[in-house]
């Protein structure tokens, strides 16, 4: 027999933690502008701690610690990438560049090939 450990997320909690976050990001900005006839290092001080106690909170919260493990997800499978050479990244940049110029070159001609059927042959308007 297993037994399986269930976690129980309180969704009221866990809500009413990311709306103080909001609000503190909110009032942190309020502050800084409030403040500014105190001077900005006032102004910074209170934008910085209100912006941190926020990220606290919502640290603290489900959707917070979601976001930290999906991070970390990301962090592991960004080291698992192979990243090329410095020489084969600029080989694969070089060819970038020459589509580029190819396609744009291609798509001058066309436009002015166009231009010159239809308002040439077609219309009759002579510039």
């Amino acid at each position: 027999m297993a037994t399986s450990e269930v976690q129980t997320v309180n969704a009221t909690a866990d809500k009413l933690r990311v709306a103080l976050s909001v609000t503190l990001v909110v009032l942190a900005l309020a502050a800084f502008y409030a403040l500014a006839k105190q001077g900005p290092l006032m102004q910074w001080a209170a934008l910085i701690v209100g912006l941190a106690v926020a990220v606290v909170i919502f640290l603290t919260s489900e959707s917070g610690k979601q976001l930290v493990a999906f991070a970390r997800d990301a962090v592991r499978e960004v080291k698992k990438v192979v990243w090329p050479e410095r020489k084969e990244a600029m080989q694969i940049t070089a060819y970038v560049f020459v589509f580029v110029f190819a396609m744009a070159l291609f798509l001058w001609l066309t436009d002015k090939t166009l231009e010159w059927v239809f308002y040439d042959l077609i219309l009759g308007w002579k510039k």
